[in-house]
């Protein structure tokens, strides 16, 4: 693929890996369950955590995770040419697009998760050090406090700053800022109803 033409077609294939949905899937083959049915009604691995149990979470978040790889790692594999410099924000599109589909799958009515492993995906593929960096403070952040939401909705805050940083020292690129602002945004937007309910004092702590 090359050019704009072939950037354009790579992110809606961004955007149909990141639709698929997979913690749907996963809940029907492990808990024989609709997770839109169940808890939050997203497909994510939180509600699946909540509503299947473990094992189906940890798949759910793997495959989530993997949408968002693959769909970045498509412009490596098939961007063959176009202007100096563009296959690394081409990538950033597709992986931004990749996270949009997770959220609002044409798949299921555009319902889907929250698009925190799909971004974490879209990220790992992009700039490694800044999940390396971003993953322990949200693992601390919701072993402390018990709210995943709150552990999102951090990392996602996190994220572009520590890939600008990462830049200073060449260790991410401008496209890797531009990937983790995007995604940021979209996954704080599909937590609004968490925040509301962070700042009501009413949202769910994990293992309730």
């Amino acid at each position: 693929m090359t050019g704009i033409y072939g950037a354009a077609v790579l992110v809606v294939l961004g955007y149909l890996i990141g639709a698929l949905p997979f913690g749907l899937l996963v809940g029907r083959l492990v808990g024989g369950v609709d997770l839109r049915e169940h808890g939050s009604g997203r497909i994510g691995a939180t509600n699946a955590l909540r509503t299947i149990g473990p094992a189906g979470a940890v798949l759910t978040f793997l495959l989530d995770l993997a949408k968002g790889v693959v769909a970045v790692l498509l412009v490596s594999w098939w961007y063959v040419a176009g202007p100096p410099g563009s296959p690394p924000w081409v990538a950033a599109a597709v992986g931004i697009a990749a996270v949009a589909g997770h959220i609002r799958s044409v798949f299921i009515g555009f319902r889907g998760g929250r698009g925190v492993a799909t971004f974490a995906g879209a990220m790992l593929a992009t700039a490694p050090w800044t999940v390396a960096i971003v993953v322990p403070v949200v693992l601390l952040i919701v072993w402390r406090w018990r709210f995943v939401s709150l552990g999102s909705l951090a990392g996602a805050a996190l994220a572009p700053v520590v890939t600008a940083a990462l830049v200073l020292i060449d260790q991410a690129t401008w496209a890797g800022v531009a990937l983790a602002l995007g995604g940021a945004a979209l996954v704080t937007v599909a937590h609004a109803d968490n925040i509301d309910r962070l700042r009501a004092g009413t949202e769910r702590r994990l293992g309730r």
